[in-house]
């Protein structure tokens, strides 16, 4: 009996440590992407006088690039909770669609299917999708990569908080940072036909909010009128199928 235990933990060990490797290679282009993003989103906190441990803190609860960029915008700009927790659920909405897509995976993971669906990214999203269905280390992989993508955005955040507060050079235009992955994500969604109609119906009810409410009140209403005409236009598409 003992003897068999052995075997089983020896054969289980040897599939965790070949998921491990499989996720790190996977895992890869998203630390030369994660690390340096992080980093300017700790910088920016720093910037604006917040602690290496409060940006730590948020990175931890919210783990979500783009809304924390915005984030310290809005804290730094006295926005109200309601604001801040609108805008967080309409900017990170998708992700329930993306974890919609391994329900089934999630649900087999046991234990883990929380933590996966806290974790979940565009980036990791697209490193899921590209697992072949029938891998056997696909559940572990899947895994590994939700875990090592953490890290790497947690680790930019302190190194990007520490040295935004310890080296003497000025920060100002740090936050550009955000506007620029905000332009990449434009520019990845523009590459591909079919996803050009969200692009288009933002940046036009963005224009015509920022003609009507100004460029200090127009992001709310224009979150929330894309976010409805998306739906709609959605369900025409699903019923025209």
């Amino acid at each position: 009996m003992c003897q068999l235990a052995r075997k089983l933990f020896a054969k289980e060990a040897a599939m965790n440590k070949r998921a491990l490797k499989k996720a790190l290679k996977q895992s890869i282009p998203i630390l030369c992407s994660y690390v340096f993003i992080s980093m300017a989103y700790g910088m920016l906190m720093a910037e604006n006088g917040y602690p290496w441990y409060v940006a730590l803190l948020a990175s931890v609860i919210v783990y979500t690039g783009a809304f924390q960029f915005v984030l310290v915008s809005l804290l730094a700009g006295g926005a109200s909770l309601g604001l801040v927790a609108v805008t967080a659920l309409l900017m990170n909405s998708r992700q329930t669609f993306y974890s919609l897509s391994f329900v089934s995976d999630f649900r087999a993971m046991g234990r883990r299917m929380p933590y996966m669906v806290y974790t979940m990214t565009d980036e990791s999203y697209a490193v899921n999708c590209s697992l072949e269905c029938d891998d056997p280390d696909r559940q572990d992989v899947m895994f590994y990569v939700a875990i090592l993508c953490r890290i790497y955005w947690l680790l930019g955040t302190v190194l990007g908080a520490g040295v935004g507060q310890s080296l003497p050079f000025d920060l100002t235009g740090i936050d550009f940072c955000m506007t620029a992955l905000f332009v990449i994500l434009l520019m990845d969604q523009w590459a591909h036909p079919e996803r050009r109609k969200p692009a288009l119906v933002g940046g036009g009810i963005a224009m015509i909010c920022l003609l009507i409410f100004g460029s200090g009140s127009f992001m709310l209403p224009a979150l929330l009128i894309t976010s409805a005409v998306l739906v709609i236009l959605n369900r025409r598409e699903v019923k025209q199928a």
